[in-house]
């Protein structure tokens, strides 16, 4: 967005401006501890001077494990066991659900939609504010994706619009635990139930979340987990599915692995299938990482709670509200939302620009994905015209407007939620730096 003004609406924005700067000006004197230093953006000292936590943690057992797997020789999971280990200890603690590990999260939530026999001319409800690999597998289906419209306080999925976007063409829900915070998963599986409907949580970014006490993806009928780099429990590059169904589970076993049933007693291919086994070296790195799992994730919940209550106090700064069911959270990233005019109407980009300056790790929000340019370029592709006419591809793109998520887009900002796993003293520097771009808002906006 630009900052840039035109003649004809000078005289609307400067009034509007001079207004924002007198209530952030007047706020500023009520929020405690408001700094006077000058932002680092113009030459001041940065808020947060706390050096961020290594990421990935690699201690000991991790190259204890990896060792062992490299001498074995065994490197395939059929030919050794930690993979098998694995599945078995995140199944426990999940509660005794059946794991498949998978070589990633975009693989869980492909091998998910064949499991659920994801067909041409079905429609899938999902969400705006998420990543790509949420939708690539309803598109890999040749189905249609339906994008509902965004909570703005919370910024998952808004469950109340579900059952207006449902057609006698819908089949099931994508979920997203956006940011390790749960959707509401009470109304979107009362919904489900009442419709026919399977679910698919996706919550790649949800290790040891939970709803009601119960771990995120394994309360649909699928859930997906991701293990990439950047994730809060990591391999590299890793995921699993999370199968309640003992047939859906064979499913995706089989797919998983070219079509052929681990364990059979014959090479018989029994259905299409493709290669997304995990490596051993994987399944060793992942129990390795988990002995400290727990630790990791009661620090970033306190250092959250803490940075919460501190942002709180800022006006115009609200960060995203959990729903009651949410009892955990993982902390994958921090969402906050501003509000434009308690910030004297100075742009997202300026004040993201401002805060990235004091050393905050922030950026914003995952852009709106039925905004994207991939999903013309699939519905124009060969396949897609092969399956629809223009009629139905035009009819669905007129349902791509969430407006709410327009907002969140605007308003929200997504703060690394591996920055937490640090000190508390890296929350009080984060909380400060928000205070002082608050402070020197009037310069901010003059710049």
């Amino acid at each position: 967005m630009s900052d840039s003004i035109t003649r004809r609406n000078f005289v609307g924005t400067a009034a509007a401006t001079a207004a924002g700067l007198g209530a952030a000006r007047t706020a500023n004197s009520q929020v405690r501890g408001a700094s006077t230093k000058k932002l680092a953006l113009f030459g001041g000292p940065k808020a947060v001077q706390e050096k961020r936590p290594d990421w990935p943690v690699v201690e000991q057992n991790d190259e204890e494990q990896w060792a062992a797997v490299l001498r074995s020789g065994k490197w395939n999971r059929w030919a050794g066991n930690y993979v098998k280990t694995f599945e078995e200890k995140w199944s426990e603690e999940l509660g005794g659900k059946r794991v498949l590990a998978v070589s990633n999260g975009t693989a869980a939530l492909v091998t998910a939609a064949f499991a659920v026999e994801l067909a041409p001319h079905d429609e899938v409800l999902v969400p705006p504010a998420t990543y790509c690999a949420t939708v690539n597998p309803v598109l890999l289906h040749g189905a249609l994706p339906v994008f509902v419209d965004t909570d703005p306080e919370t910024f998952q999925m808004d469950a109340s619009k579900i059952e207006a976007a449902i057609t006698p063409r819908t089949k099931g829900i994508i979920p997203v635990h956006l940011g390790g915070a749960a959707a509401d998963m009470d109304t979107i599986m009362a919904i489900a139930k009442k419709h026919s409907l399977w679910v698919i949580e996706d919550g790649c970014e949800a290790a040891k979340a939970e709803w009601r006490k119960q771990k995120l993806n394994t309360i649909g009928t699928v859930g997906c987990f991701s293990f990439q780099a950047s994730k809060n429990f990591t391999c590299g590059e890793g995921g699993a599915v999370v199968i309640n169904d003992m047939s859906l589970y064979e499913r995706c076993a089989c797919f998983h692995t070219n079509g052929w049933m681990p364990g059979a007693k014959t090479d018989t291919v029994l259905m299409n299938g493709i290669n997304y086994r995990l490596t051993e070296f994987q399944g060793a790195l992942l129990l390795s990482q988990l002995t400290r799992l727990e630790e990791q994730q009661r620090i970033r919940e306190s250092n959250a709670a803490y940075l919460s209550a501190q942002l709180r106090e800022i006006p115009g700064i609200m960060p995203a509200r959990m729903y009651e069911g949410c009892t955990r959270n993982a902390y994958y990233g921090y969402m906050v939302r501003r509000k434009k005019e308690a910030f004297g109407g100075v742009s997202r980009e300026k004040f993201l620009r401002a805060l990235g300056a004091e050393g905050v790790p922030v950026g914003a929000l995952k852009e709106a994905l039925h905004k994207e340019p991939f999903l013309k370029q699939t519905f124009n592709s060969r396949m897609y015209r092969s399956i629809y006419s223009p009629k139905e591809i035009a009819e669905c793109e007129e349902k791509m407007h969430c407006p709410q998520n327009d907002l969140v887009n605007e308003e929200g900002m997504w703060i690394t939620g591996r920055v937490l796993n640090g000190s508390r003293r890296i929350a009080e520097q984060i909380a400060e730096a928000f205070r002082k771009v608050h402070a020197n808002i009037g310069e901010l906006a003059k710049a």
